[in-house]
């Protein structure tokens, strides 16, 4: 961001179906001081998703077009013609409203945002117990289809090798446990 950081963020990563925005969601209700950053995306929406609430759902021109305009903190061709982003001005919103903004990204993106935002940042890596359970619950959620769970689960493969470059791993095999948990690591940060 070429801007001045001017306040902080938290950064959270993990493979698909680990649990990830459940607990963000979690959080965000019981801490006040925390604003989403809704992030952008070049892909329809799934089920329930709703643009401008949980993303910015724009087409690969538009993406495109943002990327070449430099509206992005950060961005990454996830899969082919798949993009996903940091728009500046979301980041800026919530600052100058004073709150904390939580970010829900892939690993690479967590990464990405940690070196720019620093000690400003606590990047946070959820960790599915297994792979096994890791499918299971992409089954589950009955979102995708066979070769989409395949594809996940191999990035998630590739994702799992970027666990040791975040602050901190929370390992979710007991949903209830891993909120509390993180909810006062969060907690600790902000203050």
């Amino acid at each position: 961001m070429d801007e001045k950081i001017t306040g902080k963020c938290l950064i959270f990563s993990a493979p698909s179906g680990a649990g990830k925005t459940t607990i963000v969601k979690y959080l965000l209700r019981n801490l006040p001081n925390l604003a989403f950053s809704i992030s952008a995306a070049s892909r329809q929406p799934r089920g329930r998703e709703e643009n401008g609430v949980d993303y910015h759902f724009f087409s690969v021109e538009e993406f495109k077009a943002k990327i070449a305009n430099d509206d992005f903190i950060e961005w990454e061709e996830v899969y082919k013609d798949n993009f996903y982003g940091t728009l500046k001005s979301e980041v800026q919103k919530q600052w100058d409203a004073g709150k904390t903004v939580l970010f829900d990204v892939d690993a690479i993106g967590g990464i990405n945002l940690k070196k720019i935002f620093g000690s400003n940042a606590l990047s946070i890596f959820v960790q599915p117990p297994s792979l096994f359970v890791l499918e299971q619950r992409l089954k589950n959620r009955k979102t995708e289809n066979s070769d989409q769970i395949k594809m996940r689960l191999e990035k998630a493969n590739e994702e799992l090798s970027y666990v040791n470059q975040f602050d901190y791993v929370l390992m979710n095999d007991n949903l209830e446990q891993a909120c509390y948990e993180i909810k006062n690591v969060v907690e600790s940060f902000i203050k």
